[in-house]
C-alpha cells in the first residue's frame, strides 16, 4: 500500500535501499501500469540485476506497516549495511532549521493529516521531500528522487517525520547517509544499528531543541 505519487522515484528509491540496484542505469525499462485492483509499477533490469532481485527474494513490496513484511528471515532483518564514511559536519542551527522546514512543505499531509515525510536538507538549499502513507515508502521515494538528480544523501541531512526504526537507518545507509534526523523517538534496535554504521542519529527533534543518539562528532555547539 502507497500513496499513488512520485511513483517512479519510489521504484527506483525502494530498488536502491533494497540493495537491488545501485543506479537508475540498472533499470532497463520501467512503466506505471493503472490495473483494475490499482497501480502496478513494471521494472525490467539490466545485467545481473535481475539475478541479485532473485536472491533477496520478498514476499511484499512497499509495506506501508513495519517494513519487514515478507522477509524470509531473522537475518535479514538485521542485514549488512554500509559504514558512513563521509566528513559531514553540521550546525544545531542546520538541524533546528531543517526540521522547521518540514511542515510547511508537507502539502499533502496538510489535507489529510495522515502521511509521513522524508525529506533531505543542505543548509542554504532547498529541500527535496516526498510523501506517503508509509514512512518507508516516503524514504524510498526521496531516495528515488536524490538518485534521480544527482544528489548525495551523503551531503546534506536526511529528516524524518515519524519514529525512527532500524529498517529506516538501514534504508539511509543504503543512500549512503550519515545523519538521520527524527521528530519522534528512535527506537532501541535503530540506534544500536546506526551506532555500528557510523550514523549520526538525532531524535525528538522540536521546537525547543533534540537529542543526539550516537556519532555527536558531526554536529558543532554553536548556532
Amino acid at each position: 500500500m502507497a500513496t499513488p505519487e512520485d511513483l517512479e522515484d519510489f521504484a527506483i528509491g525502494f530498488s536502491c535501499t533494497e540493495g537491488i540496484i545501485s543506479a537508475p542505469a540498472e533499470i532497463a525499462e520501467l512503466t506505471v501500469v493503472s490495473v483494475a485492483d490499482g497501480i502496478v509499477l513494471r521494472m525490467w533490469l539490466t545485467g545481473d540485476g535481475s539475478d541479485a532481485f532473485a536472491a533477496r527474494r520478498r514476499r511484499f513490496v512497499g509495506p506501508a506497516g513495519c517494513g519487514m513484511c515478507g522477509l524470509e528471515s531473522l537475518a535479514e532483518a538485521s542485514r549488512a549495511i554500509p559504514m558512513a564514511s563521509c566528513d559531514l559536519r553540521v550546525r544545531q542551527q542546520d538541524i533546528a532549521e531543517a526540521v522547521a522546514a518540514l511542515p510547511a512543505r508537507q502539502q499533502l499531509n496538510m489535507q489529510t493529516r495522515a502521511v509521513h515525510a522524508a525529506a533531505f536538507w543542505r543548509s542554504g538549499k532547498s529541500l527535496v521531500l516526498r510523501e506517503d502513507v508509509g514512512r518507508h515508502n516516503a524514504l524510498d521515494k526521496l531516495a528515488g528522487a536524490l538518485l534521480r538528480t544527482g544528489r548525495s544523501a551523503a551531503k546534506g541531512i536526511i529528516v524524518l517525520s515519524s519514529r525512527i526504526s532500524i529498517e529506516l537507518v538501514q534504508k539511509a545507509a543504503m543512500m549512503g547517509a550519515a545523519l538521520i534526523v527524527g521528530v519522534s523517538a528512535p527506537t532501541a534496535l535503530a540506534v544500536r544499528t546506526a551506532d555500528m554504521a557510523g550514523i549520526t542519529l538525532v531524535g525528538v527533534a522540536r521546537d525547543d531543541g533534540f537529542e543526539v543518539f550516537t556519532h555527536p562528532e558531526r554536529i558543532t555547539r554553536y548556532w
